[in-house]
């Protein structure tokens, strides 16, 4: 049996690395930059170490097993307390119908789009992206069977495979008997409640965790596909930062423009003058959730009653978000079913833009989101998770449009819904001469 030296010089190069990572963690700097760090260590990796990381991958394969444990926790608590948040069955059917249809077509949108661009740009094709040998690949089923496969058949069976669609809709079911209930009699349900959303803080702050040690994940998944492949067949990663970057832009202003000038009927450059200063926020600091109070704000300052912006705002932060749950795993996925040459038809890619609907029903608008989104899309469609994080020094780049893609859209959607139920103030509306300060309440 000989001994493959060079693997475990791979693998030494790789602690060392990794300590240095370590240390940039502790001196503060930024999580972004030692992503792509990471990548550049992994490069070096790769390059040197050509054929000879095998020792190396398991860094990543295990990162990529964590994320996958948590799919199906975090979409169960995640889909239940947004239902929940809608309070009585009255405001279902009113208030929470609308905002979560505007919020969940909106990703609807962003993924249709992204399809025919990146389809029309061929992002993925020439990377030459080769598989880990232990993966098997799961092939898409038929229109005919997605629809008898929506529906929940055994919670425990479907949760073990990553099924989500249907435990989506089993949450959904359970989140609206929940709020039924509720309106009747809130405390036979309180425990309940409580549970959920302990749960659910639970849950995101373990995915914190998890995401936290991306910079190792990448360091080790890039090394081993660079290894395996040559950095030269990485090249077409960068069409695919360029092509998030106007998805992003068209979605932000050319869809939500539409929506606001079609549907509510009004001046949409007026609409992003007060939402500007939320925009920036979103931008910089790459939350959702961490820009409600400048959104809510911005909404308020545009018109938009307190009661709509209180409930549709933060509903928006775990509902739609179609730049991390619509454009960035459909373009992922895109990347990755052209890149490994799978044979996909116009009816798979409907399905694929059905589940990254459904999916966007539960996920949570902090950073590391998009990984989860896209994690999920891919357990559903059967592709290799392990490509996901290969793209995540480009995802923490992208991030930063597409966390000011999701915020525009949850304030689209509040104008919309504040439109519709004459909540709307059309002198603030039409005042844009006050500027909107960039304080948080």
């Amino acid at each position: 049996m000989s001994i493959d030296y060079l693997a475990f010089g791979a693998l030494g190069v790789t602690i060392l690395f990794i300590g240095a990572l370590v240390f940039l963690k502790k001196k503060n700097v930024d999580f972004g930059l030692r992503t792509i760090i990471a990548l550049v260590f992994g490069l070096m990796i790769g390059i040197v170490f050509e054929g000879h990381t095998n020792y190396v991958k398991p860094i990543g394969s295990i990162y990529a097993n964590a994320i996958s444990a948590f799919v199906v926790p975090l979409l169960f608590f995640g889909v239940i307390s947004s239902v929940i948040k809608l309070e009585n069955i009255n405001r279902l059917k009113t208030i929470g119908l609308k905002s979560v249809g505007l919020l969940t077509s909106t990703t609807f949108i962003a993924s249709s789009i992204t399809i025919i661009l990146a389809l029309a740009f061929g992002i993925g094709k020439g990377a030459q992206i080769t598989l880990p040998t232990d993966y098997e690949a799961k092939e898409v089923p038929e229109i005919s069977q997605v629809i008898i496969d929506l529906f929940p058949k055994n919670f425990f069976a479907q949760s073990s495979t990553n099924t989500v669609v249907p435990v989506i809709l089993f949450s959904l079911l359970i989140g609206i008997a929940v709020v039924a209930i509720s309106s009747k009699d809130s405390k036979a349900v309180k425990p309940f409640v409580d549970f959920i959303e302990a749960t659910s803080k639970i849950i995101n702050t373990v995915i914190s965790f998890i995401i936290e040690f991306t910079p190792y994940a990448v360091l080790a998944l890039v090394a081993n596909a660079v290894s395996n492949n040559g950095p030269d067949k990485l090249l077409p990663l960068v069409s695919v930062l360029l092509v998030a970057y106007l998805l992003c832009a068209i979605q932000t202003f050319g869809v939500n423009g539409i929506l606001i000038a079609v549907i509510g009927k009004l001046n949409p450059f007026k609409f992003f003058r007060h939402i500007w200063p939320a925009q920036v926020v979103a931008f910089t600091t790459q939350s959702s959730v961490g820009t409600i109070p400048v959104t809510e704000k911005a909404v308020k300052k545009a018109g938009v009653s307190d009661s709509i912006s209180s409930f549709v705002v933060p509903l928006g932060a775990n509902v739609g978000m179609p730049g991390c749950a619509g454009i960035w795993p459909t373009l992922v996925a895109v990347f990755a079913i052209q890149g490994l040459g799978i044979e996909y038809s116009i009816g798979q890619y409907i399905v694929l833009i059905l589940i990254t609907t459904l999916v966007s029903l539960g996920t949570a608008g902090v950073p590391g989101t998009a990984t989860i989104t896209a994690t999920a899309v891919f357990a559903a469609a059967g592709l290799p998770i392990e490509i996901i994080v290969i793209l995540t020094p480009i995802s923490s780049i992208v991030d930063m449009a597409r966390t000011a893609t999701n915020v525009s859209a949850a304030a689209t959607g509040a104008l919309l819904v504040a439109k519709s139920e004459n909540e709307l103030d059309l002198v603030k509306y039409n005042n844009t001469d006050k500027k909107v300060e960039l304080v948080s309440e």
